[in-house]
């Protein structure tokens, strides 16, 4: 049996809710080549555009939901409790998925980012998770979400329901394995389209989705050297190190007798800035140039920091000449409107 049956035989066997409408589509990202002309040194970019997926919102937290919410059915769970920062994609989705799968669900959300404004607080993802119907926990600074949601989750199970506790952000070993079959489904498009030998970029913040791309890749038998990965969240050290164990569970999970090590983890925290959620200069102009040249929507926590690092990288010349960039855009649009005050132009501001 081929890897790729192997593989599809293994996802097959662990419970999954259908909720993202694959495959997304790879495009080229002409105008930006245009736009960059000779610092590209023949490099060809890509964009693989997991922001379209209709429920919710869409972005890259809906793979991983799949199989969380196909956890909490096979244990015959009938509430949905989710953590995240105030401007979670993962809640916002979580949200939506319980809306439609009629399942309670609430949300615990922290302030995880140490400078906000009125917008960060009511605008954004805010918003939908009123309009999908959850009931909304908002802890003040210096309460922590996952103890929160461990007491709620005793005083709920004490009423006889059955609640299911999800990982922060989303983003653990059954989680990831939404990115192991997109990696499946990725390697397919590469491979039809003659990019077989692109190399893959994606932001890493909880880790899941970098942590299933790497386990897909491992069990497909292709190089995760082809994939790099941008932290928004901790530092490159800390984030490898669990990207690595996460990775691992999910092949652990599957039955995979392989195993990643250290360095197969490829993360750069050049991007970070000062830290999460926090804008950076290098973010804003690959909002802008995406935006402006493509008239595609980065979000300005995860997919702007990333591709402000391929950006960064093609201008070092750190890609090989003619090389093929393929950036996993993974969603998170409505944060912009979270963040009016970092995108308005100096000379607009009050």
């Amino acid at each position: 049996m081929s890897a790729r049956m192997s593989l599809t035989d293994a996802l097959t066997r662990m419970p999954r809710v259908a909720l993202v409408d694959a495959p997304t589509p790879i495009q080229p990202l002409k105008r930006i080549e245009e736009v960059m002309g000779p610092a590209l040194n023949g490099v060809k970019l890509y964009v693989k555009r997991d922001d379209l997926m209709g429920l919710g919102g869409g972005g890259n937290k809906l793979r991983k939901l799949e199989y969380l919410m196909g956890d909490a059915a096979a244990n015959g769970c009938d509430t949905i409790i989710a953590t995240g920062g105030i401007q979670s994609n993962f809640t916002r989705v979580t949200a939506a998925a319980c809306a439609r799968q009629k399942v309670a669900c609430e949300l615990v959300l922290a302030p995880l980012v140490p400078e906000t404004d009125d917008d960060y607080e009511r605008n954004g993802n805010t918003i939908l998770n009123d309009l999908f119907g959850a009931r909304v926990h908002v802890l003040g600074r210096g309460e922590t979400a996952a103890d929160f949601a461990r007491r709620r989750a005793e005083e709920l199970t004490a009423q006889g329901r059955r609640p299911y506790l999800t990982p922060g952000g989303g983003s653990n070993s059954i989680s990831a394995l939404g990115y192991v079959r997109c990696a499946l489904e990725l390697d397919t498009q590469l491979n039809s389209n003659g990019l077989g030998d692109a190399i893959i970029v994606t932001a890493n913040g909880s880790n899941g989705t970098h942590a299933g791309l790497l386990a897909g890749l491992k069990a497909l038998g292709r190089s995760p050297h082809r994939l790099r990965a941008f932290t928004v969240l901790a530092n490159a050290e800390n984030s490898r190190n669990s990207t690595l164990a996460m990775a691992n569970g999910s092949l652990e999970l599957l039955g995979a007798s392989d195993r990643l090590d250290i360095d197969d983890v490829r993360i750069a925290d050049d991007q970070r800035g000062r830290g999460y959620g926090l804008v950076t200069d290098a973010m804003i102009e690959a909002v802008r140039l995406m935006a402006s040249c493509e008239g595609l929507l980065l979000d300005p926590v995860y997919s702007g920091k990333a591709f402000a690092g391929v950006i960064s990288d093609v201008r070092a010349g750190r890609y090989p000449a003619g090389a093929s960039v393929v950036f996993l855009m993974t969603g998170g649009t409505p944060a912009l409107f979270a963040y009016r005050s970092a995108f308005a132009r100096k000379d607009d501001r009050s």
